[in-house]
């Protein structure tokens, strides 16, 4: 991968660097962040993306990683296995909150390890090792502290450290009674760590003891009585044993722990690698950036894309900030964007040449969920004015040095972006070298962005099947830039018309259209006309394209309505033929009793109403009694096995219903309102508007949908 520094330092990558650094939580993840460069295997880059996806996921939701505030102890670590070296007591309670925590992650991830694969993967690689905790525990209590009990002797100690204490306080106090007399108002104090008498000078030879010191006016004298001195000298050799004693514990701990110096490696390096994909994911949150679609064919397209430095500035500023949509592939490698200055081309360029640089150094970027990206071997660009006075370059002769290094070492895996594009000598001899370049970039078939006012350039773009112009769209009436990229369409650099705008006398303007030719004139105002016909075309297209889509939400609709009634109108169909049967039936029967009522026959009666019975039996299937007798034994058997085993499936259907309760309240505590989902199936993408019970509400834009939590899956 050839990446150049120039190229980090063009496109402002570190500032980026910056922004996600002061999410870490310790010095050295943000130095690592800082340092950090586009990653040249793939495999690991699309790791990192995925991973910090899904982070950005569990953020965006109720299940929040369990991750707080660590400590950096590697380098306290890496000297534990030196023979005789101590750690602080600090370290083993660092030792100990980073193993609580990573236990914290292990059952956080086991519990959601459908949503986290890749962490829960990770982490299930860690070997937690209980035993290094039951050693720390046996040595601190609860609150931090060293046990009295971490060893026989320190508990001795710290018996006697209580007596000697308790008979200092009583012999103090016996000599503060004794010397009340001779002593200040305050009494006592604290000098050097120990308690003294607080003396007036004028009795210090009244009261027996040290002297420590005195008060800055020299009223007071502070004096350690005599009484005191041999129990303070006892309690000091005690503090001494104690200390040596808890030095010693401290050893024995220390080599204790060293046996596992690889499983505290790894935890620290575990929380490192999460604190840096925690901080990509926190700036991904702030940009409002995805991981985009990868693919490996060289397709670049990017749907409302912004320039993430750009975003966070407006949004903090409460500007509105217009997304740029843009795409290479195959047939279309390169694109020359021309236009006014001031109308954003520069920044467009930017955008693109940013966003490739995070994406292949694992940063999601800020573009919609559609986008697609690939990765690129070498990224270069030329931008703004490179003169170099330490190298006593002009800016044309730097951009020529440049030129010459893109030259021998693009290739179909290069990306370039280059600014202001055959600028900085003679316009005529410099766009015909310019020609000459971008012919050679085609030919080798890298991918590139060009912005140029060269009208040559523009016109050869129209000569090259794979290339394309594009412009930055300007309101043709205020010449008011709209910065938004048009594709297929050189702009014009509006050059007389700005001049005019700014109050250049029109005198001049005039003069200066008469000394160029004519054609070039004629040309740039048809270039201006097309932009301006094609801005009303698109106008129009996207209008058509909006009725367009509200034609086809209605025709779903309709054909949804239409297959309803359809259904309906079977139903009916089926119950107007039971109905018209059983009409008939009824009319015959009807017809018997009339004919009865005529001839009292009886006989005739019984003979008709048999016939139909036959009829109608007639219609039924050979073995319609005996599926008959079939339907009733099964059901007599259900029913006795159902009576038998009631209780027994009141208890499954409880204990089903309690977990389909339990699935449905974990699902629905996944979700929250914001959060982009799509029915299970389907590839249509919409963001939750409205949870409620079992019910939620998708917003698609255009229309709304209510559907079972269960039918939805999160994206």
């Amino acid at each position: 991968m050839n990446i150049p520094q120039k190229t980090l330092e063009d496109l402002e990558f570190n500032k980026v660097l910056k922004e996600v650094a002061k999410y870490a939580k310790t010095e050295r993840v943000e130095r690592v962040i800082l340092q950090q460069k586009p990653i040249e295997n793939k495999k690991i880059a699309l790791f990192r993306l995925k991973a910090t996806n899904e982070y950005l996921s569990a953020n965006q939701s109720n299940n929040k990683f369990p991750f707080s505030e660590y400590d950096d102890i590697r380098e306290d670590l890496e000297n534990i296995e030196v023979e005789n070296y101590q750690l602080p007591a600090s370290i083993f309670l660092a030792i100990k909150s980073q193993m609580l925590q990573i236990q914290e992650l292990m059952k956080f991830l086991e519990k959601f390890k459908d949503y986290y694969p890749i962490f829960y993967n990770h982490i299930n690689k860690l070997n937690f090792q209980e035993e290094i905790l039951k050693l720390i525990n046996t040595v601190f209590d609860k609150s931090g502290e060293i046990k009295d009990d971490a060893s026989p002797k320190l508990k001795e100690i710290r018996i006697n450290l209580k007596v000697v204490n308790q008979q200092l306080s009583d012999r103090f106090k016996g000599a503060a009674r004794a010397y009340s007399e001779y002593l200040d108002d305050i009494r006592e104090s604290v000098a050097d760590g120990r308690r003294v008498l607080a003396v007036q000078a004028t009795h210090r030879k009244k009261v027996p003891g040290r002297m420590v010191g005195s008060s800055k006016t020299g009223s007071i004298i502070f004096i350690e009585p005599e009484s005191v001195l041999k129990s303070q000298r006892e309690y000091d050799e005690l503090t001494e044993d104690e200390k040596n004693e808890i030095r010693k514990i401290l050893r024995e701990l220390t080599a204790n722990v060293a046996v596992f110096y690889p499983d505290l490696i790894d935890y620290q390096n575990f929380l490192f690698r999460l604190d840096l994909i925690a901080s990509q994911a926190m700036y991904a949150e702030e940009i409002n950036a995805i991981l985009p679609n990868l693919n490996q064919d060289k397709k670049l397209n990017l749907i409302k894309a912004y320039h993430p430095l750009l975003y966070a500035k407006h949004k903090a500023e409460g500007k509105k900030i217009i997304p740029q949509s843009i795409a290479f592939d195959d047939n279309h490698r390169i694109m020359v964007i021309s236009g006014p200055n001031a109308g954003g081309k520069s920044i467009t360029l930017k955008t693109i040449g940013l966003l490739q640089l995070m994406l292949q150094s694992g940063l999601l970027v800020p573009v919609h969920e559609k986008s697609n990206f690939c990765f690129f071997e070498n990224i270069f660009t030329d931008i703004g004015d490179n003169q170099s006075i330490e190298n006593q370059l002009s800016t044309y002769s730097y951009r020529l040095k440049q030129m010459h290094y893109f030259i021998y070492n693009s290739n179909a895996e290069t990306l370039l972006l280059i600014d202001e594009f055959g600028t900085g000598s003679d316009p005529e001899l410099g766009g015909a070298l310019a020609e000459v370049f971008l012919e050679e970039f085609y030919e080798m078939g890298a991918y590139g962005v060009f912005t140029t006012h060269y009208t040559n350039i523009k016109i050869l773009i129209e000569q090259l099947p794979h290339a394309q112009n594009a412009s930055m769209l300007f309101n043709e009436k205020t010449l008011e830039p709209l910065f938004v990229l048009e594709s297929g369409q050189a702009g014009s650099s509006f050059t007389f018309e700005v001049a005019e705008k700014n109050r250049i006398p029109y005198r001049l303007i005039n003069k200066a259209k008469k000394k160029i030719e004519r054609n070039k004139i004629r040309l740039d105002k048809t270039i201006l006309k097309l932009q301006q016909e094609k801005f009303t075309v698109q106008k129009t297209k996207n209008a058509l394209q909006e009725l367009k889509e509200k034609s086809d939400d209605k025709h779903s609709q309709l054909e949804e309505t239409h297959d309803k009634i359809q259904s309906k109108l079977v139903d009916f169909q089926r119950l107007y033929d039971t109905e018209r049967k059983n009409i008939q039936l009824g009319q015959k029967i009807t017809e018997m009793a009339d004919s009865y009522f005529k001839n009292k026959s009886r006989k005739q009666l019984v003979t008709k109403f048999l016939k139909l019975i036959e009829m109608e039996n007639a219609k039924k299937p050979k073995n319609h009694f005996e599926e008959k007798k079939k339907e009733r034994r099964v059901k007599q058997k259900l029913k006795k096995e159902l009576n038998q085993k009631a209780d027994k499936i009141g208890e499954i259907q409880q204990k089903i219903e309690e977990k389909e309760k339990k699935e449905t309240k974990q699902r629905i505590d996944s979700l929250k309102i914001g959060d982009r989902v799509r029915i299970i199936g389907s590839t249509s993408v919409g963001t939750i508007e409205k949870l409620e019970n079992k019910s939620v509400t998708i917003n698609y834009g255009k229309f709304r949908t209510q559907i079972n939590v269960h039918e939805i899956e999160k994206i």
